[in-house]
């Protein structure tokens, strides 16, 4: 396994963590241009490029590499961040109570640019927020075929009075199979805070 990352002190923490498995090994690199050769993976994970790179150009142009590089028949997984995200939240913990929240928020729900100029480390950071329709499209413009593309937490990920039920064995079976009821509903993706994208290289 081969992990890629832009921040230094991740990279570094990844390297520590993976201390103990010589088959994982981690580097500074740029979703955007891979140092591997064609066909290399059997899978990858976008896990961060696609919203933290705010330009859609530079998105697809991630993509493309993810699938240079993964071998066909391999797996794409793209995790991002919905464009609704920023209103539940802020609904949930009080930021649409202030002027600067509710700026942010109409600015993420008009253009899916998310900025925070006041570097409150609470509102997040610079940021792209996708609509589920508008993840899928950037798959397809990377020639890539999708399998889904789901809600990961689901409406149960604006509701933190689950967090004690998430500790018991058998409440956490039910929160899972209501997440897993609706998380591939058009209607509902959008609902919950991470999207996942899941393609296939042709």
């Amino acid at each position: 396994m081969q992990i890629y990352d832009v921040v230094p002190e991740h990279v570094e923490t990844s390297r520590l963590l993976a201390v103990e498995s010589p088959t994982i090994s981690a580097a500074l690199g740029d979703a955007r241009q891979l140092p591997d050769a064609d066909d290399s993976f059997d899978a990858a994970l976008l896990c961060g490029p696609l919203y933290h790179l705010t330009g859609r150009e530079d998105r697809v142009l991630a993509l493309n590499e993810a699938r240079r590089v993964v071998r066909t028949g391999g797996f794409i997984f793209g995790a991002a961040i919905s464009r609704f995200a920023s209103l539940f939240d802020g609904l949930e913990k009080g930021f649409l109570f202030d002027e600067e929240g509710v700026r942010m928020v109409e600015v993420d729900l008009a253009t899916g640019q998310h900025r925070n100029n006041t570097n409150d480390p609470r509102w997040f950071t610079t940021a792209y927020f996708h609509r589920p329709d508008e993840l899928r499209q950037e798959f397809l413009d990377a020639n890539l075929d999708v399998v889904t593309v789901i809600g990961i937490e689901g409406l149960a990920g604006w509701l933190p009075h689950l967090a004690d039920s998430w500790r018991l064995p058998e409440r956490r079976k039910a929160i899972e199979r209501a997440a897993a009821m609706v998380e591939s509903e058009e209607s509902l993706i959008g609902l919950s805070p991470h999207l996942l994208a899941v393609a296939q290289v042709g």
